[in-house]
C-alpha cells in the first residue's frame, strides 16, 4: 500500500502518460450522434432522447441515509455461510457448496467493501470470451498499451486495472477485491492484480480487464467469474463470430438475476453483416430480458503499429464513458443499481443454501437414527442378558456352586441362614481362592456379553449406513468391526462395577455389625452375592440339568443378602447395581456408537433455518435502505 498523497505523482502506480491534442475525449467537431456509423451516443440535450436521469439525491455520496443497517446484517449473512458445512454427499451438496463459496466471495469482494464506500470510482469490468478482443479495447480507450493482447491464448492471465491517477489510492488502499495481491508489474499470476494509472480515463471511473470467461485454465474461468461479481457495471465484449456461444448467454443470464448493469460492445462485424448480426443480438438481448442493455458495434478493422483501433472506431464508446464519468448522479445510480440487485440476489440465492441445508440435517437425522437404534438393540440384548439367567451358567455356575459349597449347603440353608452366614465368612478366611475365581468368572461373562452386543450394533450400524448414498459415502470398513480398545475399556469397565458393587456394600453395610466383626472378607463375600443377585434377581428359568443348581443358586444369594441386609436392602442394592452396569455400558456403547456420529457432527441442528433468518435480515435492511427508486435506472443507450 502507498501514502496518501498527490495521487497524480503516486510514485507506487505506473503513469500511462496522455494522449497529446485532441487525442482525449470527443474530438472538436465530433458528438457521435446521428452518425450513420457510428452507434448514437447521449449528449447534454439530444434532440430525440431525454437527458441522463438524474436521482432526487444529486451528489453521488448522498446515498448512506438508510444503509446503517446493512453491513452489519451481511457481515452475520456471511457467518453464517461461511460456517454451514454440507459434509453429506447428496444431489444438492456440491452445489451448495459452489454457490455458498460464491456468495462468501462476493459479500467480500463487493458487497461489503462497496456499501463502506458507496461514493468510491465506478469499477467497469471488461469480460467476454476467448479472444474477443478485451485487451485492445481496453488499451484503445485509453490510448496506450496498458493490458497484453495478441494471439496467443490466454492472453490475460494476471487482472489488469486501469484508473484515472487521482484514483489510484482508493484501489491501492480499499477493501475491494482483498484476495488479489496488488503489483504495478506485469505478470501470470490470477492472484495478483496489476494497477496502472492513465489520464486518459477521466476520474470516476476505472477499467478492470478480467481473463476470459471460457477460457482453458480452470483458473483464469473462476477468476473471470469472481471479478465479475464484483463490477459496478460489466462491460461484456464479443464478437460476430461468437455472440451466440452458450457460455457467455449464461453469465449474462447470472448478471441480470444479480441485477448487475451491463453494457455490451459487439466487436470485429463484417461491414455487410453488420445490421443482420447486430439485429440478431438485438433480438437475442430482449428474449434475455436485456433489451435495455447498451450496446456498441465495432466494425472489423486492422490495429496500428502500437496495436490499437483505429480512434474513430472506439471514439462512440470512449465519448459514452466520457459522459458516463462526468455525471455523478448517473455514476451513483449505477453503482446502487448494481449493489441493490446483488442484495435482492441474496435471498434466492440463500433459500436454495437453506434448501441443501435442511436436505444435510435430514439425511444426518436418519443415520443418526440407524446408529442410536442399533446400539439402543444392543443395550436391550445386554439387559436381557442380565435377566435371563445366561450369565449363571457355565463357569458362573461352577464357580458360585464351589464358592458356597455342597448340595447339603442348600437344603440347610433355610433353617439356618445365621450358621451359613458365619461358615461363609470362614470359608473365606480360609479359602480366598474360590471368591477370587468367582469374581473373574462373572468378569469374563460379562466382558464376552459386551463384546458380543457391540460387535452386533456395529455390524448393524454399518448395514444401515451402507444402504444410504450419504452413509455410504461416510464408510471406512473399521467401522463395521467395534473399536480396536473395545476388549480392554470392557473389562475396566466390569472391574470398575465390581469395585462400585463393593462400595455399595460397604455403604449399606457400614453400621452392621456384621460388616464391622467380619470386615473385607464379609464385604467381598456379600459383594459377590450382589452380582450373582444381580444376574438372578427376575424371572431365571433354567433349563435342564440346571434346574436344581441354578434354583438354589439364585436363592442362596437371596438368602446369604437378607441374612446380612433384610429383603428391602438386597432388593435395593441388586436394583442399584444392575442400574449402575447399564449406565456404565450406556457410556461405553455411546463410545462406540459416537465413531459413526462424529461423521455427521459437522451438520448443525436446524442450519437451514439460520440461513433464513440472516438473509430475512438482510432483506430487511436492503428495503429500509431504499437504494433504488421504484423504476430501476436505465443507462442512456447506443444505436442497435
Amino acid at each position: 500500500m502507498t501514502t496518501q498523497g498527490d495521487p497524480a505523482t503516486d510514485p507506487g502506480v505506473p503513469v500511462v502518460p496522455e494522449p497529446p491534442g485532441d487525442a482525449v475525449g470527443t474530438p472538436t467537431g465530433s458528438t457521435g450522434l446521428n452518425d450513420p456509423e457510428k452507434p448514437d451516443l447521449p449528449a447534454e440535450n439530444p434532440p430525440d432522447e431525454s437527458p441522463v436521469p438524474k436521482p432526487a439525491e444529486a451528489p453521488a455520496d448522498d446515498v448512506t441515509t438508510n444503509t446503517s443497517a446493512l453491513p452489519d446484517a451481511l457481515t452475520r449473512l456471511r457467518t453464517v455461510i461461511d460456517s454451514s458445512a454440507y459434509p453429506l454427499v447428496l444431489p444438492s451438496a456440491d452445489d451448495a457448496r459452489r454457490v455458498g463459496g460464491a456468495l462468501v466471495t462476493q459479500l467480500d469482494d463487493y458487497l461489503l467493501p462497496r456499501l463502506a464506500r458507496l461514493d468510491a470510482p465506478l469499477l467497469v469490468v471488461v469480460g467476454g470470451s476467448t479472444g474477443a478482443g478485451k485487451s485492445t479495447l481496453v488499451n484503445s480507450i485509453v490510448q496506450a498499451r496498458v493490458t497484453a493482447s495478441g494471439v496467443l491464448r490466454p492472453t490475460t492471465r494476471s487482472p489488469v486495472l486501469v484508473a484515472n491517477p487521482a484514483d489510484t489510492t482508493w484501489f491501492r488502499q480499499g477493501d475491494l477485491l482483498p484476495g488479489l495481491t496488488r503489483t504495478t508489474e506485469p505478470g501470470d499470476d490470477p492472484g495478483t492484480l496489476q494497477l496502472v494509472a492513465a489520464p486518459a480515463l477521466p476520474p470516476g471511473l476505472a477499467f478492470l480487464d478480467a481473463p476470459d470467461i471460457d477460457s482453458v485454465v480452470d483458473a483464469n474461468r473462476a477468476l473471470a467469474g469472481q471479478l465479475l461479481a464484483a463490477a459496478d457495471l460489466w462491460l461484456f465484449v464479443t464478437t460476430a463470430a461468437r455472440y451466440a456461444d452458450a457460455v457467455p448467454w449464461e453469465l449474462l443470464r447470472t448478471a441480470r438475476l444479480r441485477g448487475t448493469v451491463i453494457a455490451l460492445v459487439l466487436d470485429r462485424v463484417p461491414p455487410e453483416a453488420g445490421d443482420e448480426v447486430a439485429a440478431h443480438l438485438s433480438e437475442m438481448l430482449a428474449a434475455h430480458d436485456l433489451a435495455a442493455a447498451p450496446l456498441f458495434v465495432l466494425p472489423e478493422t486492422e490495429v496500428d503499429g502500437q496495436g490499437l483501433l483505429p480512434y474513430q472506431v472506439t471514439e462512440p464508446l470512449r465519448d459514452w464513458f466520457q459522459q458516463l464519468a462526468g455525471d455523478a448522479a448517473a455514476r451513483a445510480a449505477v453503482v446502487r443499481q448494481t449493489l441493490d440487485g446483488a442484495l435482492a440476489a441474496l435471498a434466492p440465492a440463500v433459500t436454495t443454501l437453506a434448501d441443501a441445508a435442511d436436505d444435510q440435517a435430514a439425511a444426518a437425522g436418519v443415520l443418526d437414527e440407524r446408529v442410536r437404534t442399533s446400539y439402543r438393540a444392543a443395550r436391550r440384548t445386554f439387559e436381557e442378558g442380565l435377566k435371563d439367567g445366561r450369565l449363571l451358567r457355565g463357569e458362573v455356575l461352577a464357580r458360585w456352586q464351589e464358592y458356597i459349597g455342597t448340595g447339603e449347603f442348600f437344603r440347610t440353608l433355610e433353617a439356618r441362614v445365621g450358621r451359613i452366614r458365619d461358615r461363609l465368612v470362614a470359608a473365606l478366611t480360609g479359602r480366598p481362592a474360590p471368591a477370587s475365581q468367582l469374581q473373574t468368572a462373572i468378569e469374563s461373562q460379562l466382558v464376552t456379553l459386551v463384546r458380543g452386543v457391540a460387535a452386533d450394533a456395529a455390524e448393524h450400524a454399518y448395514g444401515g449406513w451402507q444402504s444410504h448414498p450419504a452413509g455410504a459415502a461416510l464408510l471406512e470398513p473399521e467401522l463395521g468391526r467395534p473399536g480396536p480398545d473395545l476388549p480392554q475399556r470392557a473389562e475396566r469397565m466390569v472391574r470398575d462395577w465390581q469395585r462400585g458393587v463393593l462400595e455399595l456394600v460397604r455403604a449399606e453395610g457400614g453400621d452392621k455389625r456384621f460388616v464391622a466383626r467380619s470386615a473385607a472378607y464379609a464385604v467381598n463375600a456379600t459383594g459377590l452375592a450382589v452380582m450373582i443377585a444381580v444376574f438372578a434377581s427376575t424371572a431365571f428359568i433354567p433349563t435342564g440339568l440346571e434346574v436344581a443348581a441354578g434354583a438354589g443358586t439364585t436363592v442362596a444369594a437371596q438368602k446369604v443378602l437378607e441374612a446380612v441386609f433384610g429383603d428391602q436392602a438386597v432388593r435395593n442394592m441388586a436394583n442399584r447395581s444392575r442400574k449402575d452396569l447399564l449406565d456404565r455400558l450406556e457410556k461405553l456403547l455411546d463410545a462406540e456408537a459416537a465413531r459413526y456420529l462424529v461423521r455427521i457432527r459437522a451438520v448443525g441442528p436446524d442450519p437451514g433455518e439460520e440461513l433464513r433468518r440472516a438473509a430475512a435480515d438482510v432483506e430487511t435492511a436492503r428495503t429500509a435502505a431504499g437504494l433504488t427508486a421504484d423504476a430501476p435506472f436505465t443507462l442512456p443507450g447506443a444505436a442497435r
